[in-house]
């Protein structure tokens, strides 16, 4: 039975696929260099096919998004994937906050991928902290906010792009789900609903640092 106590228990719950799990894995190390336990959650599916191991401060466990044998792969389309993953997910992520409520180390905060929204709902039914974790840079993610927020129209019909904190933009400079309107819709849904709930979050994270990106930083901590 573990009875050392941590600072807190932060369960980081990243999108399944790569390019979302390692920032939230390598955030999470940070995190247990300061002092805290965490635990990252991927699906079942996820899980068994990295295998890893888990240590005293920094353990892994799983949700299910209801796709345990075969993953995404395994799914009738993408939205039946993403209504799935929310239904199955938000019980599954409950029953893993219920099964460390009892515990020397009870679970304090869910840092959580904003392409998994319903995440922040689990954490208030619960009482406890919910930060979002964007993994892309700010720059993009301010792309998105903009479109998400109807201030920049697509389809985009005049170019140059003006966007505040960034250079002046060409089409070709845009994401594709941008530049490209209509490729990946239900991708591109799941996208701009990073920004669904995150003004009810208790904190915003973004896998960047300031002097990489001052301008676009400031300008998006004066509306986000």
């Amino acid at each position: 039975m573990e009875n050392k106590a941590y600072r807190g228990h932060v369960l980081a719950l990243p999108f399944p696929i790569q390019g979302h799990i390692n920032p939230l894995l390598q955030f999470s190390k940070r995190l247990v260099s300061k002092g805290l336990k965490a635990t990252l959650a991927t699906t079942l599916f996820i899980h068994n096919t990295m295998q890893p191991q888990s240590s005293s401060s920094l353990q892994f466990d799983t949700i299910s998004d209801g796709y345990d044998e075969g993953g995404f792969a395994q799914a009738e389309s993408i939205h039946a994937c993403l209504n799935r993953m929310e239904t199955i997910g938000s019980k599954t992520l409950a029953d893993l906050i219920i099964k460390n409520k009892n515990t020397a180390n009870p679970i304090d905060c869910i840092i959580y991928d904003p392409f998994l929204p319903w995440a922040l709902e689990v954490s208030k039914k619960f009482g406890i902290y919910g930060a979002a974790f964007f993994t892309q840079t700010c720059a993009v993610n301010f792309i998105y906010y903009h479109v998400h927020h109807g201030l920049l129209k697509l389809p985009i019909t005049s170019t140059p792009i003006s966007i505040p904190g960034l250079p002046v933009l060409e089409l070709e400079d845009m994401p594709s789900f941008i530049s490209l309107p209509g490729s990946y819709p239900a991708y591109f849904e799941m996208v701009l609903n990073q920004f669904s709930s995150t003004d009810k979050a208790d904190a915003v994270l973004v896998n960047t640092f300031y002097e990489l990106e001052p301008e676009v930083v400031d300008s998006k901590s004066k509306v986000c």
